[in-house]
């Protein structure tokens, strides 16, 4: 670590991942969410803005669903965030698909089908 480098936007995304994560399985109740895992959190520089990464299981509608859900609950999590953490201001979410367990998924089916040729 250099002079004068802080982990704090790290732990601070990490500390917005995991209230996000605990609001969403305990407090939010809309139906379109479904089953979704937060997968990172990143913030801006001036930590006003959060980008959160989120992997949904199932078809492209109950994706888009989902994502739909999440912006409504937006408010509420922003909300939250604020009883639950101690910031001066909080940031702004923006929630969007991570499609890295997809394309994992997709390479691993893939792999395997080339091994099932060799033999």
């Amino acid at each position: 670590m250099t002079k004068g480098t802080s982990h704090r936007p790290e732990r601070l995304a990490g500390l917005i991942q995991e209230a996000v994560a605990a609001a969403l399985t305990t407090s939010v109740k809309d139906p379109r969410i479904g089953f979704v895992t937060l997968t990172a959190v990143s913030l801006s520089a001036d930590a006003k803005h959060a980008v959160v990464r989120v992997s949904v299981l199932g078809t492209e509608e109950e994706k888009t669903r989902a994502l739909e859900g999440l912006d409504s609950a937006r408010g509420f999590l922003r909300g939250h965030l604020a009883r639950t953490l101690v910031l001066r201001s909080v940031p702004d979410l923006r929630f969007e698909l991570d499609r890295g367990l997809e394309h994992a998924q997709r390479i691993n089916q893939i792999l395997a089908d080339l091994k099932r040729d060799e033999s």
